[in-house]
């Protein structure tokens, strides 16, 4: 089975991308889909999130106040932002590498996985190829803005936690810039997966 990773910053359009490669028929791994998972209620991260970080990011509920904790690790401090990837990534590959071994069973020829820190978590060696997905730091801004309800500088803060988009870029197989309007980018995504699945030997 070939594997292709998407990858990108915060909202540079990566998952809107994987919803049209989806709609193609190839199975999408999402990594944040599987983060939420683990950190909605009765989640099998809350418990070591509650002892890494304490009730402050819980609601009375005992749910997560996903607010609150991204206030916390969005910060120039990197020590929280680390202690929370330290949780999470791990079961966030031990789940992604069962759902692949799951569609390696069923003789599945191509999957996708969308992950947002694919090289900082060493997800990549997961991966045949990879697309990153990139967009200026304005569109970007503006996705925040009108998807999440964040002003600038929370939006800036949350894209400078992350690596810089051009070092992702330069170690992807494949590039595309989502800048231009809906339909001009579902055109060339699409051209692209056609690109690339046509080198596929499955």
């Amino acid at each position: 089975m070939r594997v292709i990773a998407i990858t990108g910053g915060i909202a540079s359009g990566k998952t809107t991308v994987a919803q049209w490669i989806a709609q193609t028929g190839v199975p999408v791994i999402n990594a944040d889909q599987i983060s939420r998972s683990l950190t909605a209620e009765g989640g099998a991260a809350l418990p070591k999130l509650r002892e890494a970080f304490g009730s402050a990011v819980f609601h009375a509920d005992g749910t997560l106040n996903r607010a609150v904790l991204a206030a916390l690790v969005f910060t120039d401090n990197p020590l929280p932002r680390e202690k929370l990837n330290a949780i999470l990534h791990p079961m966030i590959i031990s789940r992604m590498q069962r759902k692949l071994k799951t569609l390696r069973k069923r003789g599945t020829a191509i999957a996708v996985i969308e992950v947002p820190l694919l090289y900082e978590t060493g997800m990549d060696q997961m991966a045949d190829t990879v697309i990153c997905v990139t967009a200026s730091e304005e569109t970007r801004i503006r996705r925040m803005a009108e998807r999440d309800g964040i002003p600038r500088e929370r939006a800036l803060a949350r894209i400078r936690a992350q690596q810089d988009p051009q070092k992702t870029a330069q170690l992807a197989d494949y590039v595309i810039s989502t800048d231009a309007s809906l339909e001009e980018n579902k055109q060339q995504a699409l051209l692209l997966w056609q690109r690339i699945t046509g080198k596929s030997e499955e």
